[in-house]
């Protein structure tokens, strides 16, 4: 409360916790924020381990997320809808650190995904696709979205499994990665068995890796499952890991 002209004490409206910035804006703050934090050296590398398959800028994890939150204290955060748009602006980048920055921005409002935010995640999983964004699309955002609006889920994963696209189809097996006791193992164990005589590499990969996630909820079912359900040998080491 501040005295007025009168000195009357008066309430003032609560200032935005949001930045005023358009899309575009934070767009060429982010892009200007990373070329000033470029390193070459280290890009290479990145681009590398990637199987140059992205260009970089050489800008690591922890210091990406630092220049983030610094961008937070000068700026303001992004509206939730101006991180929509936003992050389909930074998907059409090039460096794929950009594309990391997106995956940054809408974890922060994952609890505030709406029913056209499906939309959204399913063209990231579908675009630029390498597992460095789609398991966090696919464990963390898919995933809470599913959660949250569980209505049509039976009709949306079956969707996914039909399409053909590997990265929906590693999407419907681990998406229930955080579900713990709420996982549906009926459903869990239905598209392992729908999709276990793929051959490829990041279908067997996602059939060993949720195995062993629910492994740690319940041991005793995958025990069993694993027993009764011929696999490749990536996915049955990969389930059995800590079994």
């Amino acid at each position: 409360m501040i005295k007025n002209l009168r000195g009357v004490f008066i309430s003032l409206p609560p200032m935005s916790k949001f930045s005023s910035h358009s899309a575009e804006v934070w767009l060429e703050l982010i892009r200007n924020t990373m070329v000033e934090h470029a390193n070459f050296i280290r890009a290479k590398g990145m681009q590398k381990y990637m199987k140059d398959h992205f260009s970089f800028y050489g800008v690591n994890s922890p210091t990406r997320k630092q220049l983030l939150k610094s961008l937070y204290v000068s700026e303001g955060k992004p509206d939730p809808n101006v991180i929509r748009s936003l992050a389909l602006l930074l998907w059409a980048e090039e460096e794929r650190e950009m594309q990391y920055v997106a995956l940054d921005l809408l974890e922060s409002i994952k609890r505030k995904l709406e029913p056209t935010d499906l939309e959204l995640i399913e063209k990231l999983i579908t675009h630029k696709s390498w597992w460095d964004t789609v398991d966090l699309l696919a464990s963390h955002l898919a995933g809470a979205w599913l959660l949250k609006f569980p209505t049509n889920k039976e009709k949306i994963l079956q969707r996914w499994f039909e399409s053909e696209n590997m990265w929906l189809q590693r999407t419907v097996l681990i998406h229930q990665l955080n579900y713990k006791q709420q996982t549906d193992e009926l459903l869990l164990f239905s598209y392992i068995e729908k999709l276990n005589t793929s051959n490829e590499f990041f279908i067997r990969k996602a059939i060993g890796w949720a195995l062993r996630q629910y492994a740690r909820t319940n041991p005793e079912s995958v025990q069993i499952f694993v027993q009764k359900t011929p696999m490749s040998p990536l996915s049955f080491r990969e389930a059995t890991k800590h079994l």
